[in-house]
């Protein structure tokens, strides 16, 4: 492997495994394997980690090192290729998971393994962004530029993929474990155990999420941001069945309906600023069809150029003059500063086989359109 030296050894068994077949899961194999934690269950999950993780991270390292225009010398990029590395090691390294104590050691080296690649996306558009200086611009990039692109919505889809592994996991581990306190308790203290029910929680994913409810709270979180902005925000004005719920994970429908909402307001908020008319509202539309869950986001805030447009979902370019310093905040408000939140938002809602549509009316407003599979039998789409 190419820039800082690497040992060959490592460098051959990264090949190597960044060489194997992958193996994808879908939400509905999450869910029904993880409605009942047990010991067993458990030990399946960390010997498939211990299997898979290794094939994924090598094959971000293979790609973190053979990329154009200079991007695999970045520091950055180096910084985060060499997080790859150290984790490739640390689970090739690790024996086998055969029993329970062996579960546990594992379990602890994957939290390790989580906290180190926490500031991954931040620091991979520190080395995004400087070559973005070295190319001039978001004007003269130059042929073979999409290849950059290419690599970055494979490098981000399979983090969110690995993330979502370990994170289903961990959490799965942390259930089995209530519960066996719980049992413990309720022995000791002769308690009924009519309550031993499937949560509605699995993991990370929310049995009955209700999309209303999410989308209330990420406008929130949304308008808070513009409030400390702009010193005064649009209202938002949500639509749907209250009652209604769906499989889901909770974090990923935030983050998405977060960054829409966001990018909604400061459009509406930056047009109707120095004006006499009322800022209108946003408008947000929850419906329930019978394969996706769709969910519209609509603004007044002038719309997009239409030659804009295909520029909207790359990572080269972002709207912000200054993009924020790495300083290891939340993952979803950083990114929002390099412009990386609608097409890492594409990725995430692409993840359980949905999608993120723009439709801009220039000189008026902007739809999005943001499509969630309730049907749950799609499988990751492994890059």
């Amino acid at each position: 492997m190419a820039s800082e030296p690497v040992a060959r050894a490592v460098a051959e068994e990264v090949a190597r495994w960044g060489g194997m077949k992958q193996t994808g899961v879908s939400l509905r194999y999450m869910m029904e394997f993880g409605a009942r934690p047990t010991e067993r269950n458990l030990l399946l999950s960390a010997q498939f980690l211990h299997k898979e993780l290794p094939i994924r991270i090598a094959r971000r390292a293979l790609d973190l090192d053979s990329l154009p225009f200079g991007l695999s010398r970045k520091p950055a990029v180096l910084k985060v290729r060499d997080w790859y590395l150290d984790s490739f090691r640390d689970i090739r390294y690790f024996p086998e998971v055969r029993n329970r104590d062996d579960e546990h050691a594992f379990t602890q080296m994957i939290k390790m393994i989580r906290v180190r690649h926490t500031n991954v996306v931040p620091t991979m558009a520190l080395g995004v962004q400087q070559l973005k200086k070295d190319l001039g611009g978001t004007k003269a990039f130059p042929a073979g530029i999409d290849e950059i692109h290419q690599f970055l919505d494979r490098f981000y889809m399979s983090r969110i993929g690995i993330r979502m592994l370990i994170d289903q996991f961990m959490s799965s581990c942390q259930e089995l474990h209530e519960k066996e306190k719980k049992t413990e308790e309720r022995e000791l203290f002769c308690f009924p155990c009519s309550d031993l029910k499937i949560l509605p929680k699995i993991g990370l994913i929310s049995t009955r999420l209700s999309p209303m409810l999410v989308a209330r709270q990420a406008s929130e979180d949304a308008r808070a941001i513009c409030m400390r902005e702009y010193g005064s925000t649009p209202d938002v004005n949500i639509y749907g069945d209250p009652d209604f719920t769906f499989p889901y994970v909770t974090p990923h429908l935030h983050l998405m309906m977060f960054e829409l909402v966001k990018n909604s307001l400061r459009a509406v908020q930056e047009r109707f600023m120095d004006s006499d008319k009322h800022a209108p509202p946003i408008r947000i539309i929850v419906a329930d069809g019978a394969e996706d869950v769709t969910i519209k986001i609509s603004d007044e805030g002038g719309g997009i150029p239409r030659s804009g447009l295909p520029r909207i979902f790359t990572y080269l370019y972002s709207t912000a003059e200054h993009p924020p310093d790495l300083d290891g905040h939340n993952e979803g408000v950083t990114m929002a500063g390099y412009g990386y939140g609608l097409p890492i938002s594409r990725l995430y809602a692409r993840y359980f086989g949905g999608d993120l549509q723009i439709i801009s009316m220039e000189g008026y407003g902007t739809d999005a359109y943001l499509h969630l599979s309730r049907l749950g039998d799609s499988e990751e789409p492994l890059p």
